[in-house]
């Protein structure tokens, strides 16, 4: 038979509250007592109650998590490594896909989460003042993934430089003749577009660096999938003077490009190089260069940030930092990418002569 609460405390010399405290790792006894009850409840095989543990505390020991996607790739990198840094300090996580406007809308207006949640990590959901309001009603610490908000702790990707390095990799390799394809959202989409305008807008930075003028026709915008990417890369092919290198701002749309390439009979890199960003788990199978901004890291420090307020609301610090984490994505070069043909068979004549 399980032994009791009141077992462990007799044994260890001490209150039922302190084995209460210990057992649930509560500041405000020494590091001593607190190794002492816990082996001692192991010894006893002593279990504490969950629900009485929540109700002695107020705590759910739950982190809620609000993501727009649970079948994306990135999404699922995300959460696992937040979920695995969250279920390590003994929290558990509760899922919220908020795919599309009508289940956003009922999320923030419903109930909210006093009671089912301790702390609200966000995924890439760019929350409305409105929204952000209607957690802080709640008094839950909040973090952030993939935005910033000021006074909020969160991890951010620093995607216009990311943009502009990816663009700088081909104009280096001598490519002039630069398409982007970028990510349109979906009718209905609750992602946010900030990321993806980010990348855009680095790509049009290393063009005016490089004293080039942007081409309207070189730039598409398509769904954020694998179809997506090839129906855009198939109207670049249309384009009156289609490029020689194309910068596209997720690796799942970039395979769909190197799938059209294929289809058109068109060699990859020797008549268009390709570079994606994501580092999907795919890229390398396929070849391709991308820009890699540590996915996975982004959700374990996301989810650190979130337990680091969350310790702080539990001690009742009168100011809590917020925390803050830039992510600096780096180009992978793999064989998708490289000089433009003239260029390479330029440089094969002068070896040859020299």
């Amino acid at each position: 038979m399980p032994s009791s609460v009141e077992t462990v405390a007799e044994r260890a010399g001490v209150s039922v509250s302190t084995v209460s405290r210990a057992l649930r790792d509560i500041p405000g006894i020494s590091i001593e007592t607190r190794k002492r009850v816990q082996r001692i409840a192991l010894e006893l095989g002593y279990v504490p109650s969950l629900a009485g543990s929540r109700l002695a505390t107020g705590k759910t020991r739950t982190v809620a998590i609000l993501t727009p996607s649970l079948s994306k790739w990135f999404f699922g990198q995300v959460l696992s490594s937040a979920g695995n840094v969250l279920r390590e300090a003994g929290y558990d996580v509760l899922l919220y896909e908020l795919a599309d406007p009508g289940s956003r809308d009922r999320f923030f207006a419903g109930p909210g989460l006093a009671g089912r949640a301790d702390g609200v990590l966000i995924l890439a959901l760019q929350p409305s003042p409105q929204e952000l309001a209607a957690l802080d009603r709640q008094g839950l610490p909040i973090a952030v993934l993939g935005s910033n908000q000021p006074g909020l702790a969160g991890v951010s990707v620093e995607d216009r430089a990311a943009g502009l390095s990816a663009v700088r990799h081909l104009l280096n390799l001598g490519h002039e003749q630069i398409g982007f394809i970028g990510i349109q959202e979906q009718v209905g989409s609750t992602l946010g577009g900030v990321p993806p305008a980010q990348r855009h807008l680095g790509y049009r930075d290393a063009l005016a660096e490089a004293g080039l003028e942007p081409d309207p026709g070189n730039e598409v915008f398509d769904e954020n999938t694998v179809s997506g990417g090839s129906a855009a890369m198939a109207k670049l092919l249309c384009a009156g003077n289609p490029p020689t290198a194309v910068f596209v701002a997720s690796d799942e749309m970039a395979f769909g490009a190197l799938r059209s390439l294929r289809d058109a009979g068109i060699s990859i890199p020797d008549d268009v190089s390709v570079i994606g960003f994501d580092n999907h788990e795919l890229a390398e199978l396929l070849d391709l260069t991308t820009m890699d901004h540590s996915v996975a890291r982004q959700g374990s420090e996301a989810a650190r940030l979130l337990l680091a307020n969350l310790h702080a609301t539990d001690l009742q610090a009168t100011d809590p930092a917020a925390g803050s984490l830039t992510i600096t994505a780096t180009l992978v070069v793999r064989g998708s990418t490289a000089p433009p043909r003239p260029l390479r068979s330029k440089n094969r004549l002068q070896r040859h002569v020299g």
